[in-house]
């Protein structure tokens, strides 16, 4: 735990000297809820806030497992911490508790725009199970994101993360709410990896019962991610350490 804390401390510095990254996590989501989102918030804004959140969240997840991973793997300092005694568990959880910092951080200038600009309202208990929805929900597309780091070069990673950062986003609602979709875009959206995440937090918002298809389906998703990252993550070792 000692070496994921120090791990992820230094990513965050890092992050932190680049203020072209922190001012794109930290703006990029209020900029498309102000052009996107808040022309539909309408009676129920609750629903884009929990939608454009986890559009928040997610690009931490696909920019900072996914692209700066990628660049990252193939630098001499990554080489090096990679034949090193200690454990690949340690370096990804690092990069967890990083990019759960960076993920927060980028929620609060979100809401705050949110609640100054819609008629937003949520109780204490719908707010913490949000945040409980946001956190666990991301799981399969920190997967997702390290799967991108291991099966892109360095040059590609930045454009394949982005386009699956907006075709998902955009196919599971979390642009226009769900109920906006076009109806070709609607008919597959729910077998989506997003939809389901915004499912689960639009039921959170929403005062509902959690459906538990919706964490099922998630965890799917994230076995499925997982088992390529690692297959990623095999390929590139053997790649460069055979």
């Amino acid at each position: 735990m000692r070496l994921a804390l120090v791990y992820a401390r230094t990513q965050i510095l890092e992050l932190v000297r680049f203020p072209g990254f922190t001012i794109a996590t930290l703006g990029f989501p209020v900029l498309f809820f102000l052009l996107f989102g808040l022309p539909r918030a309408g009676t129920h804004p609750e629903i884009l806030v929990a939608a454009y959140a986890a559009f928040a969240v997610l690009g931490v997840g696909f920019f900072q497992f996914g692209v700066a991973a990628a660049i990252e793997r193939v630098t001499p300092w990554a080489i090096y911490l990679r034949t090193l005694p200690a454990p690949l568990g340690a370096r990804l959880a690092g990069r967890a508790l990083s990019a759960l910092a960076f993920g927060a951080a980028s929620l609060i200038p979100l809401v705050t725009v949110a609640l100054a600009t819609t008629s937003t309202s949520l109780s204490p208990a719908a707010w913490t199970r949000l945040l409980v929805a946001l956190l666990i929900g991301s799981v399969p597309f920190v997967t997702l994101g390290i799967a991108v780091a291991y099966w892109s070069s360095p040059k590609s990673a930045l454009p394949v993360a982005n386009i699956l950062y907006m075709l998902l986003a955009y196919a599971g609602g979390l642009w226009t709410g769900p109920s906006d979709l076009p109806h070709a875009i609607a008919r597959i959206s729910p077998y989506t990896p997003t939809r389901q995440w915004g499912d689960v937090l639009w039921q959170a918002v929403g005062g509902q019962g959690w459906n538990a298809t919706h964490w099922l389906a998630l965890l799917a998703y994230t076995v499925a991610f997982a088992l390529i990252a690692a297959w990623g993550y095999a390929r590139d070792e053997g790649q460069r350490f055979r």
